[in-house]
């Protein structure tokens, strides 16, 4: 390998590296390992909701690294069987990936594959639900085929592809 072509892959990777960081290193791994979620599926979640920034708010009032809005909050403490927290709590990091990460998991059980969590956790519970009970949308009621919002089928890519990058770049 002549070493032009080698600092052309170094640079190569140190740019993919800096715009697909693995920030709140510990924290994802214990997610990760305590939900069976898989680490790269965290990072592209949180890379593409909020881009790292636990002080992220959107404009629905979704909150944090995992952009969690109040009515989900309340409903994944209720789903773990927590009293009821401050919504303020999500301003912290690792706070917002426990609650993010169990959340996803949740869907993943529920829903039965990835790309069904990760349709959940932009459109919600209710839409995929009622999605995979319309043919139109899941022929055999399992995988959705046909997703009805854009802002989601878009959204689902972006993570996806987000996914895999994550994948490549920091193989477990």
């Amino acid at each position: 390998m002549t070493a032009a072509l080698f600092i052309m892959l170094f640079s190569f990777r140190y740019f993919y590296r800096s715009a697909y960081p693995v920030k709140y290193q510990s924290s994802v791994e214990l997610a990760s390992s305590v939900n069976a979620v898989p680490v790269s599926l965290i990072y592209a979640v949180i890379r593409t909701e909020s881009g790292f920034n636990p002080s992220a708010v959107s404009g629905a009032e979704a909150t944090g690294l995992m952009q969690i809005r109040k009515d989900t909050f309340d409903w994944v403490q209720y789903r773990l069987g927590e009293e009821p927290a401050p919504f303020e709590i999500l301003f912290d990091g690792e706070t917002n990936i426990r609650y993010g990460v169990a959340l996803l998991s949740i869907l993943i059980n529920e829903f039965g594959s990835v790309e069904n969590a990760v349709c959940a956790y932009h459109a919600g519970w209710g839409s995929v639900k009622s999605w995979l009970n319309n043919p139109d949308y899941s022929p055999d009621g399992f995988n959705i085929e046909n997703i009805p919002f854009g802002d989601t089928r878009q959204y689902l890519q972006k993570v996806m592809q987000t996914k895999k990058i994550y994948e490549t770049l920091y193989p477990e």
